[in-house]
């Protein structure tokens, strides 16, 4: 599927509705291959944001990112819990080393505690506006938000209890491999 292996190392670029690059991420572990879906793992990853800023993440994260869905999962695994953070974005492509996708802005934040919040549907408004969104595009991110609360409510999907351990032991195993090559 895609060319990609499980163990491969591939970047992360995610992209606005105007195709102008958003924000990357230097490193992503491929953990798991699936027919609709790819799972990847990262720690402590350098993020470079449109701007020139550069940052680091600082826990480990587990992404699901969907070939036929409007949004990707990142399940960031803190000493105070499992938190979600769920991006309203376009199904990814492969393109050579890179996972891309377009954000479309909004967020679903999941917290420990179970309580979840939308995010940013003012960028989202203004993104709309100023990039013209089309009512498809209106439409579609509006139900996969929907869809995504509904399976987060389901415990669902990649928000299934457990396997963000699981996916965090595959990732330790190829990330002490990646260290060694």
């Amino acid at each position: 599927m895609d060319d990609i292996r499980i163990g491969q190392k591939l970047e992360i670029h995610s992209y606005k509705h105007n195709k102008k690059i958003h924000r990357t991420w230097d490193e992503a572990i491929v953990l798991d291959i699936k027919d609709d879906y790819i799972v990847c793992g990262n720690n402590r990853t350098l993020v470079t944001e449109s701007d020139g800023r550069k940052w680091k993440t600082k826990e480990p994260a587990i992404i699901y990112f969907f070939k036929d869905k409007w949004y990707n999962v990142i399940c960031q695994l803190k000493d105070k819990g499992i938190y979600y953070y769920c991006n309203i974005a376009s199904p990814y492509i492969i393109d050579g080393k890179y996972i891309k996708y377009i954000d479309y802005d909004l967020d679903l934040r999941v917290f420990p505690d179970g309580a979840f919040r939308i995010l940013d549907r003012d960028e989202y408004k203004y993104h709309r506006h100023l990039m013209k969104y089309s009512k498809e595009i209106d439409s579609i991110t509006s139900y996969e938000l929907s869809n995504l609360i509904d399976l987060y409510k389901k415990h669902d999907g990649p928000f299934k209890k457990g396997l963000e351990k699981y996916y965090y032991s595959i990732y330790l195993e190829y990330s002490k491999k990646t260290e060694n090559v």
